[in-house]
């Protein structure tokens, strides 16, 4: 088949609900710490970032999926999700994909570290360069399970001060499609918090958590797991929520959602304990995802004293 009418046979479509369980399979081929190693952080962001996607087809086999993102003025890709062994061909089709079909020089965003050593791509064609403010926090379970340790002490007291407080009167809950009106409810009240001027990607953010409710029956379907959310209630109404999902190659549970009433104090402590000790018990590695170079984000990751860190890199042809 000439190259370029194999090219042109690549499909993109925007990503929807119904595609996870089946793209499912193409995750976790290969190491990967950062928090796009899960598909719920795919559907989370897919408005967002207009994800589409494609199957990467070698010898009639399915062996991996394709990503493309942006407006047809300002294409990138993410990095394939397939095997070390395969990535070089799946690279390979985008590359060629932006080059006869787009006519533009490729462009990979948030590409993973790992990745970009199996690639080892030649510096006279691609700039590599660290893209800082996107690097993924990693902590060790027991540590957050625990909040043991002179370092984490004051998340520790925190924790005992609300619990303290609150005692009798507050509840974790494992939250599922019947809790959606409650977390929709809390959802608005949070968002009324923020005001007018926010972060460039807190209205998304809602958005996507909207999507992910209105389709949890299939995100929750018992052949494959996709989320996990939990809950804290006071006084029987939802005062804390979170989402996450894990990578069984990695053994790491990944927390896409963190949202609390912040006029509560220890809340989020509460709530970062709990949904961990409930739905995550022995999961050794935890990503808590990026802080999209905000200071204040920042601060509060440092200050749970990470254990590593899930870098990320630009990847861009030269012209």
């Amino acid at each position: 088949m000439d190259t370029i009418d194999q090219i042109s046979r690549i499909q993109f479509k925007m990503l929807e609900v119904e595609d996870l369980q089946d793209y499912a399979r193409f995750y976790n081929l290969r190491p990967n710490k950062t928090a796009d190693s899960t598909p719920l952080e795919s559907y989370l962001w897919r408005n967002y970032y207009q994800a589409r996607a494609a199957k990467a087809v070698r010898d009639g086999q399915e062996i991996g999926l394709l990503w493309l993102y942006g407006t047809e003025e300002e294409p990138f890709a993410g990095m394939p999700l397939c095997r070390d062994g395969d990535l070089a061909f799946c690279f390979g089709e985008m590359q060629r994909y932006f080059s006869e079909i787009l006519k533009k020089p490729l462009i990979v965003k948030l590409a993973d570290e790992e990745a970009v050593k199996v690639l080892a791509l030649p510096e006279e064609r691609y700039t590599v360069r660290e893209e800082e403010d996107f690097k993924d926090y990693l902590y060790d379970g027991e540590a957050l399970r625990t909040l043991s340790g002179k370092k984490l002490h004051k998340k520790k007291n925190h924790y005992n001060n609300f619990v303290k407080t609150y005692a009798g009167r507050y509840a974790y809950q494992a939250l599922t499609p019947a809790d959606r009106i409650s977390v929709f409810r809390f959802l608005e009240k949070w968002r009324e918090t923020k005001g007018q001027e926010v972060e460039q990607h807190l209205d998304p953010e809602v958005e996507g958590i909207h999507d992910i409710l209105k389709n949890l029956e299939i995100l929750r379907d018992d052949r494959n797991l996709l989320v996990k959310m939990g809950g804290i209630f006071i006084d029987g109404a939802l005062e804390a929520f979170t989402m996450g999902s894990y990578n069984a190659a990695e053994d790491m549970a990944v927390i896409h959602i963190e949202k609390a009433n912040p006029e509560i104090n220890g809340l989020y402590q509460v709530i970062n304990r709990e949904f961990l000790v409930h739905e995550f018990p022995e999961v050794s590695l935890i990503n808590r995802e990026d802080d999209v170079g905000l200071d204040g984000l920042r601060q509060s990751k440092l200050s749970y004293f990470p254990c590593g860190y899930a870098r990320k890199y630009l990847v861009q042809e030269k012209q």
